[in-house]
């Protein structure tokens, strides 16, 4: 895994679009690109060790999520959350409820998921810990994760009543998710080198 490596890459300059309409036919399933309010980000290839870890804490949350037939979870960083009118994200790990399966569109989920996860790369620092972070507040997103494993730096939200987000302090080392009773992962999951296989912390968690 000493193969593996994280180098910065340059993100693109943004492009324009004068309707969400045209957008939506300009970026095709091959294309993983946000748009906010007129403007276009084409995302960076990211980091192997980035793309390791959301996608077995990612497969991690579908076993527990399948097991217990919870609702459905997408973990491959290209599926589209429309969060408002203008507003279009492509979040790392998304879960979706059973009960609020309507949501999920043909290209796109249409409406705040239940759970959100990003995992941060040097270019998307900012847009994660605080663009990301208020408009998945703002949308009613019901619980937010980010994980950040260059800095081996963490923080998960959950809505509250209020609908503002509180920040959910981690119990023994390990980080329950407020949405669903069922899901947990210990801190130090995060920040293995190479990450372990879902197969692997789902064993330690018992299925």
């Amino acid at each position: 895994m000493s193969a593996i490596v994280s180098d910065e890459i340059n993100a693109p300059p943004p492009l324009y679009f004068a309707t969400e309409e045209d957008f939506e036919a300009w970026c095709d399933e091959d294309t993983k690109a946000e748009y906010v309010d007129g403007e276009v980000s084409v995302m960076t290839p990211e980091s192997t060790l980035n793309s390791l870890s959301e996608t077995r804490i990612g497969g991690l949350l579908e076993i527990v999520v399948g097991n217990n037939d919870l609702g459905f979870v997408f973990n491959t960083g290209v599926v589209q959350v429309r969060l408002r009118s203008g507003l279009r994200r492509n979040p790392d790990v998304v879960f979706v409820q059973k009960s609020r399966a309507n949501i999920i569109r043909k290209n796109y989920i249409d409406g705040a998921p239940d759970l959100i996860m990003e995992f941060v790369s040097p270019e998307s620092e900012t847009r994660d810990w605080q663009e990301k972070f208020a408009e998945y507040e703002a949308a009613g997103v019901g619980e937010y994760w980010i994980v950040d494993r260059r800095q081996r730096r963490y923080s998960a939200f959950y809505l509250g009543d209020d609908r503002s987000y509180h920040p959910i302090a981690p119990r023994e080392g390990k980080l329950f998710s407020h949405t669903m009773s069922e899901f947990w992962v210990k801190v130090e999951w995060f920040w293995r080198t190479p990450p372990l296989y879902a197969v692997e912390m789902a064993k330690e968690m018992g299925y």
